[in-house]
């Protein structure tokens, strides 16, 4: 593995390394992914390998312009349109049906592939360098927590990743929103920054929730972001009951006087800034040597709908 560079962008030596199937971590302003050729099978696969992701699984497949969206969606509905026109680039990723040739080995068998156009100068001018789609999940070990640094990378893959592209901590922090519009009407797979507001304001329809017959989707299962200590959520007026000794804390108040826990992060009250800070906070909580994880439930207001989701997606309780 070539080791991460702060300030350094090696764009050309990781094209190279896309193109001769290698893999190779970037920062969007979301997480971090972990990019292979998506034309690539083999290469795709060792994605799988790293990861230890479940075959079934499918990965998102990353674009440098929206002219590339024929290349690997056989209909690209009115309201795809309509929403890239919007948001990309940006984090929001569109399921569409899937092109002829467009293989299971990035679907999971799904008849339909998750696209996105990411907003971060590092991966665009990858993308615009490398030509062609790069399929890359979150660059971690499946179902942990998903990394914001190029040195969050480094501690999960290690040797596994060819190149890390380092370009600082992601700007939002968690994944992309979903929609699915392979179907007849939207429906939200994954809830992300761009809220359902934001979806039916330029659709003029609400998005639908996930239903039993819409397609698998990257972090949609039931156990996910989950750091290797049990995580619990505790509603705020429950917060003296949930308490233990060695724990490590996530909550909108401070410190007690005479706490004795492990660690304790005050979060902001901000949704953004908290989901921007959550994976850090989860992964420093995780390393601080408690037996248990306690993370104060956040609002249950539209706003943190996406912290919540990965909250408790997270959580054993």
């Amino acid at each position: 593995m070539t080791p991460f560079r702060p300030g350094s962008v090696p764009i050309l030596e990781a094209v190279a390394v896309l193109k001769r199937g290698g893999l190779v971590a970037f920062p969007t302003e979301t997480v971090y992914g972990l990019g292979a050729d998506a034309s690539n099978p083999a290469a795709v696969a060792r994605i799988y390998r790293v990861k230890g992701r479940p075959a079934g699984h499918p990965v998102i497949v990353h674009i440098g312009d929206v002219g590339q969206l024929e290349r690997w969606a056989r209909e690209v509905p009115d309201d795809a349109r309509k929403l890239a026109a919007r948001f990309w680039p940006g984090p929001l990723t569109l399921v569409l049906k899937r092109a002829l040739g467009v293989g299971d080995y990035l679907t999971g068998g799904e008849d339909t592939i998750g696209l996105r156009l990411p907003n971060h100068p590092v991966a665009l001018e990858l993308l615009r360098q490398f030509g062609g789609g790069i399929a890359a999940p979150s660059a971690n070990k499946f179902g942990r927590i998903s990394p914001t640094t190029a040195k969050h990378v480094s501690d999960d893959l290690g040797d596994e990743v060819d190149l890390i592209l380092d370009g600082g901590p992601c700007e939002i922090g968690i994944e992309s929103t979903i929609v699915d519009l392979s179907r007849d009407r939207p429906v939200l797979l994954r809830p992300g920054r761009i809220s359902t507001e934001d979806i039916a304001a330029t659709l003029g329809a609400t998005p639908e929730p996930r239903d039993r017959s819409a397609p698998r989707a990257p972090g949609t299962l039931e156990s996910h972001y989950a750091p290797r200590k049990p995580l619990r959520l505790v509603a705020g007026d429950q917060w003296e009951r949930g308490a233990r000794q060695n724990r490590a804390v996530l909550s909108f108040r401070a410190r007690p006087a005479g706490d004795k826990c492990a660690m304790w992060i005050s979060a902001p009250t901000d949704s953004q800034r908290y989901a921007r800070d959550l994976y850090s906070n989860l992964r420093a909580l995780d390393a601080s040597g408690c037996d248990e994880i306690l993370v104060e439930e956040p609002p249950a207001s539209a706003e943190w709908a996406a912290v919540r989701d990965r909250l408790a997606r997270a959580g054993t309780a």
